[in-house]
Parts: C-alpha cells; sequence; structure tokens
C-alpha cells in the first residue's frame, strides 16, 4: 500500500484527512502548523487536523519551516510515495516537492486558475461568481500554478455565505480525493497545464474590507456582506459605533445612500447607491447576532426612518 503524508492545518484541511482515514489509505504522518494560542485563556490549541491525527495514532510533525534542513531530513526519512496537502499555510520548497516518489498534490478551493491563493472562497463571492469548486492540482514551486489533475464543479447560490460554501466546498473536495487518489497513485490522472491568462490572485482578506460604502451596488454590498461571514463579517457605523451585518438580500427600491428607507417585520432596508439593501440578521454594539425582526419586535432598537448610516 502507497505510503501518503498529510500537509494541513484548518477545519476544511480536516475533513480531508478524515476521509483519507475513513477510506483506508496508509496515512503514515501528518504535518501541520505549531500549535497557537486561541481562546480568552490563549492556551496554545492544536490544529484540527492535529486533532484528527492524534486520535487515529498518526505520528504529527509540526516545524516552523520547510526550508530548515533537519526537517527537510525528518520528511525524507519517512520514504512517503506521495504528499497531500490541503490549506497546510507553510511554502514547500523544490526539495520538498521532490522527495515523495510521486510528488507533492494540492486540494484547491476553487476551480483553477481562476482563484488562485489565500481566499479563493471569499474572492469568488464578493466577484459574483455563479460557479466554483475544487481541483487537485500537482503541486510546483509557483502558487497554485501547476497542472491539474482533476475538478469538481458546483453552483454558488445567490444567499450563500462564504463559511456555508467553505463546508460544501470541503465535501467536494475530501470526496474528489479519496475517489480519484487511486488513479493518481496509479499514474492514471492526465494532467492539465493551466492557462495562466485565466489567473486572478485571491489576497488574504483584511477587516478593512468589511467596511461598507453605501454608494455601491446593493448587489455588490450583498456579496460583500456574504463574501465576508463568517468573517471578518461588513459593518457599517451608526452613532460613531459599529453594526455588524450578518445577513442581507439586495433590493430594488431606491433610497439616499446610507440612509434608512425602513425598519419592519421584512427587515432593516438601507439605501444603496443603486437599490436597496434589506438586512435580515444584525449584530448591534455589545450585542449578538440576531434576526432583525426579531430586534424590531423588542422596541429595543435605534432606527428611525431617514438616519443615516456611514
Amino acid at each position: 500500500m502507497s505510503k501518503i503524508i498529510f500537509a494541513g492545518t484548518p477545519d476544511f484541511a480536516a475533513s480531508h484527512l478524515q476521509a483519507l482515514i475513513d477510506s483506508g489509505f496508509d496515512v503514515v504522518a501528518v504535518y501541520t502548523q505549531p500549535d497557537r494560542p486561541a481562546g480568552r485563556g490563549r492556551k496554545l490549541q492544536a490544529s484540527p487536523v492535529k486533532q484528527i491525527a492524534l486520535k487515529a495514532n498518526i505520528p504529527v510533525f509540526q516545524p516552523l519551516s520547510l526550508r530548515d534542513e533537519a526537517a527537510q531530513a525528518e520528511l525524507a526519512a519517512i520514504d512517503a510515495d506521495l504528499m497531500i496537502v490541503v490549506a497546510y499555510g507553510l511554502i514547500l520548497p523544490q526539495v520538498v516537492l521532490d522527495t515523495p516518489k510521486l510528488g507533492c498534490v494540492n486540494v484547491h478551493a476553487s476551480i483553477l486558475p481562476r482563484w488562485r491563493g489565500a481566499a479563493p472562497i471569499h474572492r469568488a463571492l464578493l466577484a459574483g461568481d455563479k460557479e466554483t469548486g475544487v481541483t487537485l492540482m500537482q503541486m510546483e514551486a509557483g502558487l497554485d500554478t501547476g497542472p491539474m489533475l482533476a475538478k469538481v464543479f458546483t453552483p454558488i447560490d445567490k444567499q450563500e455565505s462564504s463559511g456555508e460554501l467553505h463546508d460544501r466546498l470541503a465535501v467536494l473536495g475530501s470526496n474528489m480525493l479519496v475517489e480519484q487518489l487511486p488513479a493518481l497513485l496509479a499514474g492514471e490522472l492526465t494532467p492539465e497545464i493551466q492557462d495562466d491568462a485565466l489567473a486572478n490572485y485571491a489576497n488574504k482578506l483584511e477587516k478593512a474590507e468589511g467596511k461598507i460604502d453605501w454608494t455601491e451596488s446593493a448587489d455588490a454590498i450583498a456579496r460583500q456582506v456574504r463574501g465576508l461571514s463568517p468573517w471578518p463579517v461588513a459593518y457599517t457605523i451608526l452613532d460613531d459605533k459599529s453594526v455588524r451585518i450578518w445577513r442581507a438580500e439586495a433590493q430594488s427600491e431606491a433610497g439616499d445612500a446610507g440612509a434608512l428607507i425602513k425598519a419592519d417585520k421584512q427587515g432593516v432596508l438601507i439605501g444603496c447607491g443603486e437599490g436597496s439593501l434589506l438586512i435580515k440578521t444584525i449584530q448591534m454594539p455589545g450585542g449578538r447576532a440576531t434576526e432583525a425582526s426579531a430586534l424590531l419586535n423588542s422596541n429595543n432598537h435605534p432606527f428611525v426612518e431617514g438616519m443615516h448610516f456611514e
């Protein structure tokens, strides 16, 4: 049986590792990022991938870098046939890419070459893409530039958030990986070279991207809300305080940009540069995210027709 190294860190990667274990593949080692402080107590916390590996009694390696010669020698000593990388978070130098007999492959949460880089799920939503998917790719030194071995497409729902799409793609990617792996190990997959002219770079998200510009169209702002949920979450300013918007829909009704048109059982309707935004789930300063309709029914809300959001 082929010996496999798995490298990954977050939940998205963890689902792929679990699928490999459940399908009986011989995962002989797991690489993941070092434990990080988390929670209010800032205690060191193992990554989701490490937690699964430990439960399965798979040896875990957590080097700070794979550019270190000692780490490279440690990896080479495993004598693996293949290394599978999913959202690992560390750069793999060429010497590492060349170490396993069949090289290194990556499951990427986009139909390459559409979105290369750190945040393909969010960028697809922000750009208004109608479909996305997952790609199995042979890794090379460039960032997500390697030959494509398999793809699975899926439409993007009009109301889907990045968190919801993330969870769907994690399942799609896991299923694709276990389905294609036997053919990959047997050398039966035909590589497809990427067209660099079609590539876009999916920059890592910044908190500042959450600030809503009400002069934008309602469609663009609705995409912003979906694309930035559950992090960093779109927000607006009311009375010098931040109001976070978790779920919203574009509407055709016109109104002044940033002005409250109405607030009723449907939600909070705010004018945009084109159309209006109906806020369905909102988080007021110091509070929790709640349905806008419930907040309005409580009679404990600040919304007055004509007020402006910044």
